[in-house]
């Protein structure tokens, strides 16, 4: 190891030569000269002196030095064309711009950030108000003249009205510890009425929490262009029939974002899926530690599980990566076998490894299956592939996320996917939807192969038979029934060896030709562009671009909408919005519970109603049309909407939650009765989760840690070395 000689420099062997290094190094002279004149008139500037020599004039200043153009006082500042604009126009320009970049501008010029407080109502009311012609004149009342970016919502009326949401967002959800600027502390202290723009420091937080929910924009920090598809189930909450997700908190510091980064989980908390670090219940939201919302920022949630015992959850993270915890019986965390060749449970969130290489968009739950799409369009899938719902082409488990290439997906851009108990649905940038699954009930919305023995094994179902539809999906299997219990009850109680354990018994096999295992294009949807997708337990549903409700499946209890208590095996479209001139812009399936939000805000439901679980009060039983429900509040406007089992979850545009029926926590029954709701709340109709809302920031919790002593076990360890030679002595003499 040593340096190399270097070599000798080549001289100049002519005359032409040596004159033109001789001009190179006059040129170089002459532009050390420039920088210095350039510094010189910087200077003068700053200090305000505008008395400069004839020298310094008539010098002409280094084009190539970018300084020159930057304002370098708050003088030159102020005197910035753009600054200078009328406030109008001023607003014209700043609407045009994402809540991110409006947060980045503010923090950077001072002008801009005090013109904010005057320009954020036409911000707002670009996102929420609806654009009638290719002009953008407003057909509204309100009559201001401005373009909106949101084509077909309908969420305000006009300026007046966006103006009252901006000032109901800073105080809904009660007392929720939100952090404020100091600009803000300050100017809540005058009385001269000069407060009146001091919350504007605030408003780029809320603007980003409602492009999330109005046109699905959130910028993700995996890639420049990587954005959130536009209809996304688990945007900020996701139901499974036992627990909770809802993204909430953080934004504590500046390195963790605005309000709704951080994850807050409550209800049954048997099987880990809280990401606690125990396994007790939560009756209330409770913070996730760690830095999950101070630190790294959540973009989506996956709450999965179903009627059989167990039960995870998937956090999105803004950097693309996918963290899970819960149950690992199945392999739906997606971690693989730990030491000892175990599936052992994850009780606080952690990273899947296997997907560190790829940067993810989407995560999906199912009831033991687990998918994500990532930024090139490509589905992953992992868990329990029993019924074909991995798409893989086998009905084996996969405890590793693998790629989904079957049936042409390989070639296809996936905008997002959803995981039902045990079906899969994914729709293309096309507009295609494709399925795949246990085709039981129809929720694969077409025709399908059987698989090489017929059988429905492993579907729970709460309520009996009723709705189920007639033909391939429900022929009888041909093996006895007792032997089908006997294989169910090993998956259950064992996990993945003994099921397969005991499949071998039975002379059965993973391998399967059915194109129930692998994604097959849902033909009869091709006539219109599809934009969502979302699997429940036992049915399916499908939104156009057009705000069109498509369901299929079981029509138990009529989670379906049509009016009857009848399945469907092809896609149906609700016509009680049609008929209403109703479009929808948000859904949700659950357990033989649907529920919808249009895009005037209304939270529309039905299917089973028992205890209040969807909003519609205690005394009705089974809805079969779309009913609409009663928040109580005239002027409340929903932007999402989750559905569980005997609960579900409805997150307004002001950022409040509210939560209709509720999950038993600690052996209690089922119901709302043990939340900490606001005064007022009616039984059986929603209710809103006071010191809750989703993207005010508030300051990271402190975990407590807590000391462990030292058990001593036996004779030796209580009474001590010393004691007990002293024992031994005694025992001698």
């Amino acid at each position: 190891h040593y340096n190399e000689p270097q070599q000798p420099r080549m001289m100049a062997r002519s005359k032409e030569e040596k004159e033109q290094r001789r001009l190179e190094a006059k040129e170089r002279a002459e532009r050390r000269k420039a920088d210095k004149v350039s510094k010189a008139t910087s200077s003068a500037r700053i200090a305000g002196d505008s008395a400069t020599d004839d020298k310094t004039k008539a010098s002409q200043p280094n084009p190539n030095d970018l300084r020159n153009n930057i304002p370098l006082s708050k003088k030159h500042n102020a005197e910035l064309p753009a600054v200078n604009l009328p406030t109008d126009a001023l607003a014209r320009i700043m609407r045009f711009l994402p809540a991110r970049e409006l947060g980045a501008l503010s923090l950077t010029c001072v002008g801009f950030n005090y013109s904010l407080g005057a320009c954020r109502v036409s911000h707002l009311a670009s996102r929420l108000m609806r654009r009638q012609d290719s002009v953008g004149l407003w057909g509204d009342k309100g009559g201001n003249g401005d373009v909106c970016l949101v084509g077909g919502l309908e969420l305000c009326g006009g300026r007046k009205e966006a103006q009252e949401i901006l000032e109901r967002s800073l105080v809904s959800g009660g007392d929720t510890g939100r952090l404020v600027s100091k600009k803000m502390k300050a100017s809540s202290k005058k009385k001269d009425g000069s407060a009146g723009h001091a919350d504007a420091d605030e408003y780029p937080g809320y603007a980003r929490f409602v492009e999330e929910g109005t046109i699905g924009y959130s910028a993700m920090q995996c890639s420049r262009n990587a954005v959130f598809p536009t209809h996304l189930q688990g945007r900020f909450a996701s139901c499974s029939p036992e627990h909770t997700l809802l993204r909430i908190g953080g934004g504590g510091n500046t390195t963790s974002g605005p309000g709704g980064s951080g994850t807050a989980t409550w209800g049954v908390g048997k099987r880990g899926q809280l990401g606690h670090g125990n396994r007790d219940d939560e009756s209330q939201p409770r913070l996730l530690l760690g830095k999950i919302g101070w630190g790294i920022r959540i973009v989506q949630v996956a709450a999965g599980g179903g009627l059989v015992r167990v039960a995870h959850s998937l956090l999105l993270t803004s950097t693309g990566r996918v963290l899970s915890f819960g149950t690992a019986q199945y392999g739906q965390l997606g971690h693989g076998y730990d030491a000892g060749k175990q599936l052992s449970d994850c009780l606080r969130p952690r990273y899947i490894e296997a997907l560190k290489h790829e940067k993810c968009i989407c995560v999906a739950a199912g009831e033991l299956h687990s998918g994500a799409v990532t930024v090139d369009g490509d589905v992953y899938t992992w868990g329990e592939g029993f019924c074909g719902q991995l798409g893989l082409g086998d009905r084996r488990p996969h405890l590793l996320p693998e790629q989904v290439t079957l049936g042409g997906l390989e070639d296809e851009c996936v905008s997002n996917m959803s995981c039902g108990c045990r079906h899969t649905l994914v729709v293309t940038e096309e507009g295609e939807v494709y399925s795949w699954g246990l085709g039981r009930f129809g929720v694969l919305g077409r025709s399908y192969t059987d698989f090489t023995y017929n059988n429905d094994i492993g579907m729970v179902v709460p309520e009996g038979e009723a709705g189920q539809v007639q033909g391939l999906a429900v022929r009888p299997p041909p093996m006895p029934a007792a032997q089908i219990d006997a294989a169910v009850e090993a998956a259950n109680a064992d996990g993945v060896n003994d099921l397969i354990n005991s499949l071998d018994a039975l002379n059965l096999t993973l391998d399967d030709p059915s194109d129930q295992c692998y994604p097959v294009v849902i033909d009869s949807l091709k006539g219109f562009r599809a934009v969502g997708v979302c699997a429940g337990h036992r049915h399916s549903m499908v939104l156009d671009e057009n705000g069109g409700l498509y369901t299929f499946g079981s029509g138990a209890s009529g989670a379906l909408g049509h009016g009857d208590l009848l399945g469907q095996e092809f896609p149906v479209k609700v016509l009680e919005f049609e008929k209403n001139n109703i479009r929808i812009h948000q859904m949700s399936a659950g357990v033989d519970i649907s529920m919808a939000v249009s895009t005037t805000g209304h939270v529309y439901a039905w299917g089973k109603a028992t205890d209040g679980r969807i909003g519609l009060g205690l005394g009705r039983n089974e809805i079969t049309i779309p009913r609409l429900v009663d928040m109580g509040e005239e002027k409340f406007k929903a932007v999402d909407v989750e559905c569980g089992y005997v609960h579900s979850i409805i997150i307004g545009l002001d950022g409040s939650v509210y939560q209709c029926g509720g999950v038993g926590t600690d052996g209690k029954d089922d119901g709302q009765q043990y939340l900490d709701t606001e005064e007022g709340t009616r039984p059986g109709y929603p209710a809103n989760l006071s010191g809750y809302n989703i993207w005010h920031r508030i300051a990271e919790p402190n975990e407590k840690v807590i000391k462990q002593k030292w058990t001593k076990y036996g004779k030796y360890e209580l009474k001590g070395r010393s004691k007990m030679m002293n024992e031994g002595v005694r025992s001698i003499g």
